[in-house]
């Protein structure tokens, strides 16, 4: 029966995934509507908490995702990994449906929904109107009047009317209509009160009281609206031109009175440019452009808004004057299909200029220097119907050898105060058409991603036109995220280059600042050669000792797409290099037999002509992480009135792939205490894949939480470097004299003895931990300190005795400086003995001022322990310190002088907060 429930045990420890939500922080209703749909409701700028539960094995992966409400909601845009959702000051735009998704790779995903509802309730507003087509100045006798309250809301308002102290109801009075709530897309929940034939009795204090029924604790809200025979929707008066023409700089100011209304308007300013200008200045009706610029040019409109019929708007429009971008371009003779100027033939030369406003724009030409008047061969125009708007031509009929000279188009604005623009057209024999050519080598034109590339076509003739350039092989924008960019010496730069601009490049000759003839035009092709990429970027491999491990680099993409060569390395050390396979698309290395050399950090290098990929794999033998088990009935028990005990529950994750896992490290804390208690969990066997491991945890306070971390140790991978308080399950002899301390050179006291003891730990970090003994007073000569290892089991147990005992290297680093400097032991202790034997390893005296590494084979027969005692010298400078203890299987290899050493961290951690009856994942 025993076997049989083991084994039912052993096989629903991988389950596939349900999910469960619950709420965790204040609700002000949860509902069960129909089709078992759960409604959480919450007040704006409450928090919201709701919280995923979910059972399954492996534990599944958790995610919130919404649809529905505002598009400006971020939450859309990403998922939240993690069993608890959290939305401080809730906004009604975020209301609407929350799934909470679990999939660990079993079945199909769990799915669970929630529909949140965001309550709240603003300030209602009344709003008056008159029947239409009836006065709209005043409120006279026998008008119909009608009053509108208006109150955003979820869920929907109530309202009711007051006059004075009168509560209004439909039927109370022949002159009174009251409307019931309707909706519209813009006004949401209204209702209206209609005053039929207006009487004496109905000028009063209205007022309307929206409210939610309390819901959420949202109190009731009101407002109230005076009534008279004198109330009258607002108008206004703007004491301005339309438009203001004005330079840049000028300081403007637009005034808006009030000229009627009841109650008193208020007056406020809008832009077309979507918001006022941030130096304006409004006070009261009165707006201030100080040293207005041409982006703050537009329409400004004052609305005056009492509530009554509508807002009343009145507009103007700023211009701020400005001339920029003028250019020129010269047409030869039009009626011949000629490109070059020559005597005897028409010229038309065209310049233009952006001038606001466009109708103060005013041209004068000039040849040499001295003003031009229209004439029979000199016809000036700036009407021309067939030009642009801001041209003029000068056309030169019949052009003779003393119409050689330079012509200056000249552009001003009639109201002045802004500079005028000249621009100078040389027109001489040597006036001739452009050429366009790519010098030599400078297509293709190849660079590597990254560089700054220089696009060169030459233009030659005279004038030099400007050069536009655009893509030319297709319909691509330009690097500045243009269709078309502009060059006036030919050359296109383009500052880091990507892989994404390779192609043909179009320049080709504008008709301004040059002829209007047909456009002359070259090609250049830009290769733009980037180094491969590769994937993996980063891999963990993890693998047990005396097994092959294969690694994979494979390459994407590359131009050159040639690769030229590869590159493995183990850390800095090359292992293996050649030629690039062109019929293969990745590379492999193989290691045939992993032993503890061949742990590290491998790097795969994929080298071409414009630089390296990398492949990054970090092999490692430590084991995964423990995934911790969450459909275990009831995990919880009462233990003693304020005192309740847990079922820890896990399987461990591919335990055969990795090192053997001896034992289970358990670290257990109070929620917002520092302090962790460890203790050790012990193995006995392998652990199969899929097996479930408990352990009872008792003793723990009600109502108070709990963080638990379980660390599997490994052989051949414990290693301590007294980095956490615990110091790995390290424990103080009971029977010694004193014992050794936990510090780093940071937390030192000041008051330390000089001229002994290290100055860092190992690595040489100043906040890095390690262990010493303090040989200061009361220490006398002989005195002993002893620390003692956590248990360690050795291979798998033979019931018939081990006869070839498994070999351990055991390995820590030391530091032992000062003229007073004791010995330091190592000793091996194995179960069941009352003490250890001699010591393993030994040293005395004074070693340096450096640290040293200490490593010894042994061979336990049965479960060990390693102690490390400290012994006092004949003085106060004798401090011994230790650091990086490492317990390895198999014999310890033979020193070498090229043999480094380094920090392996712990393994990674899984953690569990227990709250309550919730076991909930952190």
């Amino acid at each position: 029966m025993t076997r049989m429930l083991t084994h039912i045990m052993l096989f629903s420890s991988t389950a596939p995934p349900t999910v469960r939500i619950i709420h965790s922080g204040h609700a002000c209703n949860v509902e069960e509507e129909r089709h078992t749909e759960r409604v959480y409701t919450i007040r704006e700028g409450e928090t919201l908490e709701l919280t995923c539960l979910v059972t399954g094995h492996p534990r599944p992966q958790i995610r919130w995702t919404k649809t529905a409400g505002s598009v400006s909601d971020r939450f859309q845009d990403s998922s939240v990994f993690n069993e608890t959702l959290h939305i401080a000051k809730i906004l009604r735009t975020q209301g609407g449906r929350y799934y909470c998704k679990a999939e660990n790779g079993l079945g199909s995903p769990a799915i669970k929904s929630i529909r949140v509802d965001v309550y709240y309730l603003d300030d209602p507003v009344v709003t008056v109107h008159q029947s239409i087509g009836e006065a709209k100045e005043q409120f006279y006798y026998e008008r119909t009047v009608f009053l509108r309250c208006v109150a955003s809301s979820n869920p929907p308002v109530r309202y009711s009317w007051h006059r004075g102290r009168e509560v209004l109801t439909q039927g109370s009075d022949k002159g009174v209509e009251i409307y019931e709530p309707f909706f519209t897309q813009l006004q949401g929940e209204t209702k209206i009160l209609k005053l039929k034939n207006l009487r004496p009795q109905d000028y009063a204090n209205y007022s309307c009281i929206a409210s939610v029924r309390n819901v959420c604790g949202i109190p009731d809200r009101s407002v109230i609206f005076r009534l008279t025979n004198k109330t009258a929707s607002p108008s206004i008066k703007l004491l301005v031109e339309d438009p203001i023409v004005v330079n840049p700089g000028q300081t403007v100011s637009l005034v808006c009175i009030t000229t009627g209304g009841e109650p008193p308007p208020t007056l406020t300013w809008v832009s077309s440019n979507d918001s006022l200008p941030q130096r304006s200045v409004v006070k009261g009706g009165t707006l201030t452009l100080p040293a207005i610029t041409s982006d703050e040019a537009g329409v400004y409109s004052c609305v005056a808004s009492n509530n009554v019929g509508n807002p009343a708007k009145k507009s103007t429009t700023i211009v701020v004057r400005a001339l920029k971008k003028g250019r020129f371009w010269i047409t030869p003779d039009p009626y011949h299909n000629d490109d070059n100027i020559q005597i005897g033939r028409e010229v038309k030369i065209s310049c233009q200029v952006e001038a606001t406003p466009p109708e103060e724009l005013t041209f004068s030409w000039l040849k040499n220097g001295r003003a031009l008047r229209s004439s029979e061969r000199m016809v000036i125009t700036q009407t021309d119907p067939d030009i642009s708007p801001g041209t003029t031509n000068l056309d030169i009929i019949d052009l003779k050898f003393t119409d050689f000279g330079t012509y200056t188009c000249v552009a001003a604005l009639k109201g002045g105060g802004i500079p005028e623009i000249s621009i100078d057209v040389n027109i001489s024999s040597t006036t001739v058409p452009p050429n366009l050519t790519v010098p030599r080598g400078k297509s293709p034109l190849v660079a590597r991603e990254g560089d700054t590339v220089e696009l060169e076509c030459l233009v030659s003739g005279k004038p030099k036109p400007i050069i536009l350039w655009s893509r030319a092989d297709k319909e691509a924008p330009m690097p500045d995220g243009s269709m078309q960019m502009e060059s006036y010496d030919g050359v296109l730069r383009i500052v880091n280059v990507s892989r994404e601009m390779t192609g043909s490049y179009r320049c080709q000759t504008s008709q301004y600042n040059g002829f209007n003839v047909k456009p002359r035009e070259a090609v250049v092709e830009l290769i733009v050669q980037y180094p491969p990429t590769v994937e993996p970027v980063y891999m963990e491999m993890r693998q047990g000792l005396g097994r092959p491990v294969v690694m994979t680099c494979r390459v994407l993409r590359a131009h050159p797409s040639r690769v030229l060569r590869f590159e493995w390395l183990l850390s800095n050390r090359l292992l293996h290099a050649g030629a690039f396979d062109a019929q293969r698309d990745e590379t492999e290395y193989t290691i045939r037999n992993l032993n503890r050399d061949g742990w590290g950090e491998y790097t795969c290098n994929v080298i071409n002509e414009a630089g390296t990929g990398k492949c990054t794999f970090q092999v490692t033998g430590k084991a995964y992480p423990p995934e911790f088990y969450y459909d275990t009935y009831s995990p919880l028990w009462q233990n003693r009135p304020r005192v309740y005990g847990f079922k820890l529950q896990w399987t461990q994750m591919n335990p055969n792939a990795v090192d053997r896992i001896v034992a289970y490290r358990l670290g257990i804390r109070q929620v917002g205490l520092q302090r962790w208690w460890e203790q050790e969990i012990p193995v006995d066997g392998t652990i199969n894949k899929g097996e479930l491991m408990t352990h009872n945890l008792t003793e723990l306070i009600k109502p108070e939480s709990y963080e638990v971390r379980l660390t599997p140790i490994t052989l051949p991978t414990f290693h301590c470097s007294f980095e956490e308080e615990p110091i790995c399950m390290f424990t103080q002899d009971k029977n010694d004299d004193f014992d050794w301390i936990r510090q780093s050179a940071a937390t030192r006291d000041t008051k330390y003895t000089p001229n002994t003891g290290p100055s860092g730990d190992h690595s040489g970090s100043k906040q890095g931990f390690y262990m010493y003994i303090e040989t200061s007073r009361p220490r006398k000569e002989g005195d002993q300190a002893r620390l003692v290892s956590p248990l360690f089991n050795v291979a798998p147990k033979n019931p018939y005795g081990i006869t070839n005992p498994p070999a351990y290297c055991f390995g820590f680093f030391f530091h032992m400086y000062g003229k007073h400097i004791g010995t330091l032991n190592a000793f091996l202790k194995q179960k069941g003995q009352m003490t250890s034997e001699g010591p393993v390893w030994s040293q005395s005296g004074n070693q340096g001022y450096l640290w040293k590494q200490a490593k010894v084979s042994i061979h336990p027969t049965t479960s060990f322990q390693v102690v490390l005692e400290g012994i006092r010298g004949p003085g106060i400078e004798g401090d011994i310190a230790i650091d990086d203890v490492t317990l390895e299987e198999g014999e310890c290899p033979p020193p070498s002088k090229n043999r480094k050493t380094g920090h392996r961290k712990w393994p990674a951690i899984d953690k569990v907060i227990l709250v309550g009856r919730q076991t909930l994942l952190l």
